[in-house]
């Protein structure tokens, strides 16, 4: 079993808890801290927002739930700045006269709604794990953490015009999946593959 890989809660002790945190997460501080100081500018307090990161990814590490520490920790990072600002966002009763101005909460999706979603997201995950390194990698600082096409090229020491070539083949990959699978996509044109 690598140090990656879920570990049983049963198994885990603070000093194995100490040396994964020391080589899979304590590694990536300064590249999320960049990242949440570039994506939430207004958040109020980043070492704050690190440290709820870090707990809810150690309790998720005792339960088992964390495959890959990096991708996990920035996730965990994201939709916990995410859930600040929702909370931030109180409407104010007697400020409102019409109550058409209050949110509507949306419908939760039933069973078989959520189930078809939790295959689409396992279908996706599949065609992404499929493609070349290289490729995975461009496409997963893209798609699933938001890095510009200068912010790939300098994480991975390559080139702007290799980061859009990466992106466009493993689109082109990951709708050949699909389409291989019985699920059709619309295939992304020249100019939707650019930024």
């Amino acid at each position: 079993m690598s140090a990656s890989e879920p570990q049983p809660a049963n198994t885990l002790d603070p000093a194995q808890t100490a040396q994964w945190f020391s080589r899979e997460v304590q590694p990536h501080e300064s590249s999320l801290r960049s990242y949440l100081r570039s994506m939430f500018p207004s958040f109020p307090d980043v070492d704050d927002l690190v440290q709820e990161s870090y707990v809810r990814l150690i309790r998720a590490r005792a339960t088992g739930k964390v495959r890959y520490a990096r991708a996990f920790l920035f996730t965990t990072a994201r939709n916990a700045a995410l859930d600040f600002f929702r909370r931030r966002q109180v409407v104010a009763i007697d400020g409102v006269a019409d109550l058409a101005a209050l949110p509507v909460a949306e419908d939760k999706p039933d069973a078989a709604e959520a189930a078809s979603r939790q295959q689409e997201l396992e279908l996706l995950a599949a065609s992404v794990r499929d493609l070349p390194e290289r490729c995975r990698q461009v496409l997963t600082l893209r798609l699933l953490y938001g890095y510009s096409h200068k912010q790939i090229a300098a994480e991975l020491r390559i080139s702007e015009h290799t980061v859009k070539a990466q992106l466009a083949k493993g689109m082109r990959r990951c709708a050949s999946y699909f389409e291989a699978r019985g699920i059709s996509v619309a295939r992304p044109t020249q100019r939707e593959e650019q930024p």
